[in-house]
């Protein structure tokens, strides 16, 4: 049990030093996939801040892709920590949404549109600030085992940001 254990640990630790970034990568659209799937198979109907947070997965995929073509690790760091940010602000914004109570989530009105009908008449700023806004559909948990969709997310934007801060800890100098 114990040279089993070794021997995954060591796998684990060559594909964290090695393969970093595309790990990133493939893990993101992999969520990207699930969700898409998810909503197939299950019949789900996808908010705007949902799809929102998919782009933003997306942005941590090709973060990650650029930081592994680039083959520099402040690169790396910048674009996925960059990245995580966002995601984990606009899950922050979802689980936000969700626990409002009913009349403060009347009073919302910016998530009335699909994402990609909001980007066709305001744009993609006041698309991204009408989702940001959120309403009632945000608040929906949709599909839930033990945590919904937003939080998942918000799991997964903070393991990326920790994993990053710890891959690339020695580039944090402490004077």
């Amino acid at each position: 049990m114990e040279k089993m254990y070794k021997k995954i640990s060591t796998i684990v630790k060559s594909i964290f030093q090695n393969y970093f970034e595309l790990t990133v990568t493939f893990s993101a659209l992999l969520i990207i996939a699930t969700a898409i799937l998810m909503d197939q198979f299950m019949y789900l109907q996808a908010c705007a801040l949902c799809i929102l947070t998919r782009y933003v997965f997306g942005l941590v995929a090709v973060s990650g892709l650029l930081g592994y073509l680039f083959r520099k690790q402040f690169v790396s760091a910048i674009l996925i920590s960059a990245s995580s940010l966002i995601g984990l602000f606009v899950t922050s914004r979802q689980i936000y949404i969700q626990n409002m109570s009913f009349d403060e989530l009347l009073s919302l009105s910016g998530c009335g549109m699909p994402f990609h009908a909001q980007v066709d008449y305001f744009g993609l700023i006041e698309a991204i600030n009408r989702t940001l806004a959120g309403g009632p559909s945000c608040a929906e948990d949709g599909w839930r085992f033990i945590f919904n969709f937003a939080e998942y997310g918000f799991i997964f934007f903070a393991t990326y940001l920790i994993a990053t801060v710890f891959k690339y800890r020695s580039l944090i100098k402490l004077a």
